[in-house]
């Protein structure tokens, strides 16, 4: 038989490549089936950009487009997340000094426990400044993040890289024609040929390289990306360092419908990398922003399709809407596996306040997880529902996980268990001792004097410290003891903080 599977062990199970005729198959690991892995995409010229014009018209809603082909999840043994606050996302802020630099990374190494879930953080090394961060963040001596860096293509990069003693250093290898033709006026050949070389010279200096595909959701994959993937791969192959990349949806036009088509599927990119270009998961990340309020579900989408890492912002901070939320996917790494191996999410809590309070970055009061309001009610229902038992209305122990149990807005609508959520959650009362419940007499005088303030005309909610004066009105001796309690559960706090 021409096409006679050879080299077949006795136990029955083919050994990794067998040649049948003219194909070769792979046995894969993860699928444990024998599997085509014989294509080479060549790179295909143009004398014209291709701009999808019938995806990206520009003058309308782009499109998405269906061609009803799918592709087999295939979620990596192990899953992390990068950082790349201190460079895509300080783009779009003020310029942190070297101390918030400093601090923030302590806390993103807090955050990521001792397994190291967060696992690099990029920065530039422009200024003295940037360099300043970097050898006082390398300082600290944290095996995770890795503090790696970005750089533009020339010489002079290189050499400023190894001399910080980085070893992994991010470089722009923009995939889309808009970029190629339009931007820098190269072809699909020059551009390649450019790339691969600025990557060999990186390799030479004994750096790992991380290739930034930028705008992958509008480039060419299989007539430009997987060539240019193949090509890089190989020249790391040769240099026996392996080449990270960055499928950076630098848009946010990717989507993760079942069956879209390519460029913008989600799944479509990951899995060609992988199966086509031969990208190892734990070489492959991706990196994405929100212009389509996609970039959680498309940054999650990656790693169920074979993606090791997701880059990500703290805040979500970025050039116009913003990267993927550092935070967002924290909580989906325990969604998706059942555990938060070592991360300690109450430092959630505790970025979004230096951010606010030391920064002075306001974060939107409805973000979730960190925004002010985030599991504040304001419905006299809900309110009373989460006084009877905070599982009907909050969305996880919020308390327990990020150190901020729910709240509850006062307002009209609010009623007497709106009032009494209020006083409990803001001075933190638990327990048959010290919670007040709805029929306590104080409420009842709080909740006539907030009707009357309603009744002559307010339309805003009422402020904590509007609530508080009214409750030493009300009741001086409750006030004075449920100050009390609040002023010692601060110190308590303090104490094991410093411990």
């Amino acid at each position: 038989m021409a096409d006679e599977i050879k080299n077949i062990p006795e136990d029955g199970e083919p050994k990794p490549h067998i040649m049948t005729g003219d194909h070769e198959l792979e046995y894969s690991g993860s699928t444990h089936l024998l599997e085509q892995a014989a294509y080479k995409f060549q790179l295909q010229e143009r004398s014209e950009p291709n701009l999808y014009r019938y995806l990206f018209d520009y003058e309308s809603v782009p499109k998405v487009s269906f061609n009803h082909r799918f592709v087999p999840t295939n979620m990596p043994q192990e899953i992390w997340i990068t950082d790349t606050t201190f460079r895509d996302g300080q783009q779009s802020t003020s310029p942190f000094n070297v101390e918030q630099i400093v601090h923030l990374y302590k806390l993103l190494h807090k955050l990521g426990g001792p397994n190291g879930k967060i696992r690099q953080s990029e920065f530039f090394v422009y200024t003295d400044k940037d360099r300043r961060a970097v050898e006082e963040c390398l300082s600290l001596g944290y095996d995770f993040p890795e503090v790696t860096t970005w750089i533009r293509a020339s010489e002079k990069d290189f050499q400023l890289v190894k001399s910080l003693g980085i070893k992994e250093t991010g470089v722009l290898v923009s995939c889309s024609d808009y970029h190629i033709y339009k931007k820098m006026g190269l072809t699909r050949q020059q551009a390649l040929d450019k790339y691969v070389g600025v990557i060999e010279k990186i390799l030479e200096y004994g750096i790992r390289p991380r290739c930034h595909f930028e705008d992958i959701t509008r480039a060419d994959f299989y007539g430009f990306v997987l060539p240019l993937a193949s090509a890089l791969n190989e020249a790391g192959l040769r240099a026996g360092m392996p080449i990270r990349v960055r499928a950076c949806d630098t848009m946010g036009f990717g989507v993760t419908y079942p069956g879209a088509a390519l460029p913008r599927s989600v799944p479509g990119i990951i899995y060609g990398l992988q199966h086509y270009a031969g990208i190892d998961s734990s070489m492959l990340e991706w990196h994405g922003h929100n212009d389509f309020y996609k970039v959680v579900t498309n940054a999650s989408t990656a790693w169920l399709y074979g993606a090791s890492g997701v880059n990500c912002s703290m805040l979500g901070i970025g050039e116009r809407t913003g990267n993927c939320p550092l935070e967002a996917m924290v909580i989906e790494y325990a969604s998706l596996r059942g555990t938060l191996d070592g991360m300690d999410t109450k430092v959630i809590t505790e970025i979004a306040e230096y951010f606010e309070n030391e920064i002075g970055y306001e974060i939107p009061v409805r973000t979730p997880f960190v925004g002010r309001n985030f599991n504040v009610t304001r419905a006299g229902v809900h309110a009373d529902g989460l006084l009877k038992n905070e599982e009907i209305y909050n969305i996880f122990d919020t308390g327990k996980l990020l150190g901020r149990p729910p709240l509850v807005a006062v307002d009209s609508h609010s009623g007497l268990a709106g009032i009494a959520h209020w006083l409990n959650s803001f001075y933190k009362l638990s327990g048959t001792d010290d919670a007040v419940d709805k029929h306590h007499p104080t409420i009842e005088i709080m909740r006539r004097k907030i009707d009357e303030e309603y009744a002559g005309g307010r339309t805003t909610v009422m402020g904590d410290e509007e609530l508080e004066s009214l409750l030493r009105e009300a009741d001086i001796d409750l006030f004075e003891h449920v100050a009390h309690k609040t002023v010692f559960n601060r110190l308590e706090k303090g104490k094991k903080r410093s411990e």
